[in-house]
């Protein structure tokens, strides 16, 4: 009975099983529930040995030896067939046994109520004299248990379930900065440029939605949607920016530091689902989507541009090695290959070497980091364009 999982006990009381509820109902009146067993458990225990020593006297005398043999054969007979046997196969069987015996123990309840009633009395009445709680307050499952729970879950969660339950633990601890896609990266258009080059980016962009600046990324003015300035290639007139410039919704800043999962209640809130990141300065440092923070629970389903997988290149060769860009997170490193690389700090292995070296290599430089060697093999102007992990 005290090895029952609640949750599954109230997952079948609230599927309509009598006999769930029935335990339910027992484990609720644990003081009673404990008098009835340990007291059936003692009696029985106590009537077997009494027993046996009536025995041993009635065929063998008053002998010593006889007693002694008596009492050790019972002693021996009530650890293994009373004790260790049934509560081995009570903790293995919780569940099938608490809802066969739950009947019978309603009934013991009952019947041995009044004689409950006095040893629990007494048994109050010293705990208040020792200053000991009767009741200690149920403590409610802190996130880390629950993830624990999760993870031992065995068969009965399928893997993927449990990836995406575990992901969700995770996004309390990661912010809009850990998923976005870095400044560099962004496709954006912009309207300082001749009419002819906006045309030829649009006809061939991979994303619905771009962010529009003038002159420079740090002059966000909106945000274009790719197929409404695609119908304008059917007019007749001469197209202009100010077309372009017409079609434009309010661009959605989100400061670097937003919690993911908080930044997925905003994107609910205020019906979005693309925000520019801005750091304490204003300065553009990325784009995150609502695609990317889902992407982070249930793992990425789409991609950007075709080939633009996350997960390509993230394995180790025969050799133990593995090939990536500079600008790869570091979060999909640790995720995907197993590594323990510092999240504290820089977000990819670029950031991570520059930090290191405090240098910007000009030739293959290698530095030992946690369970591998990190070795640069492209440098181009200030970036380290190419890297290779070496696994130790």
């Amino acid at each position: 009975m005290m090895a029952l999982s609640r949750y599954r006990i109230r997952h079948l009381a609230s599927a309509g099983n009598r006999r769930a509820t029935l335990v339910l109902n027992l484990l609720e009146q644990t003081e009673r529930l404990l008098g009835v067993i340990l007291l059936g458990n003692n009696l029985v225990n106590t009537a077997t040995s009494a027993l046996a020593a009536t025995f041993a006297i009635h065929y063998f005398g008053e002998s010593q030896y006889a007693l002694a043999i008596a009492s050790t054969a019972v002693a021996f007979a009530i650890i293994i067939f009373a004790e260790l046997t049934p509560k081995v196969i009570g903790a293995t069987y919780p569940e099938r046994i608490a809802l066969l015996i739950a009947p019978v123990l309603r009934l013991l309840t009952i019947v041995m109520s009044p004689v409950v009633w006095v040893t629990n009395l007494v048994v109050k009445r010293l705990l208040r004299l020792m200053r000991v709680p009767e009741k200690p307050g149920e403590s409610a499952i802190s996130a880390e248990e629950l993830r624990s729970i999760v993870l031992e879950g065995g068969n009965f969660i399928p893997q993927k379930h449990k990836s995406i339950l575990l992901n969700l633990f995770g996004l309390e601890e990661i912010s809009v900065e850990d998923v976005m896609t870095p400044r560099a990266q962004i496709e954006a258009l912009n309207l300082a440029v001749p009419v002819e080059e906006i045309v030829h980016q649009l006809t061939t962009c991979y994303h619905n939605k771009l962010p529009v600046y003038e002159g420079e990324i740090n002059r966000v003015v909106g945000i274009l949607h790719v197929r409404k300035a695609m119908a304008l290639f059917n007019h007749e007139e001469e197209l202009t920016v100010d077309h372009f410039r017409q079609l434009l919704t309010p661009p959605y800043f989100i400061p670097q530091d937003t919690g993911v999962f908080t930044q997925l209640q905003y994107f609910q809130e205020n019906h979005e689902r693309l925000g520019i990141i801005v750091d304490e300065y204003g300065e553009v440092q990325g784009l995150v989507t609502l695609e990317d923070i889902i992407e982070e629970m249930i793992g990425e389903f789409t991609t950007s541009m075709p080939g633009a997988s996350r997960a390509d290149g993230f394995a180790w060769d025969e050799r133990g090695e593995c090939l990536l860009e500079g600008a790869t997170p570091l979060r999909e490193i640790n995720k995907h290959l197993g590594l323990d690389l510092p999240l504290d700090g820089p977000k990819t292995l670029n950031g991570l070497l520059l930090e290191e070296l405090r240098d910007i290599p000009e030739a293959n430089v290698s530095v030992k980091m946690k369970g591998c060697v990190v070795e640069t093999v492209q440098s181009q102007g200030q970036a380290i364009k190419v890297v290779k992990l070496i696994r130790t």
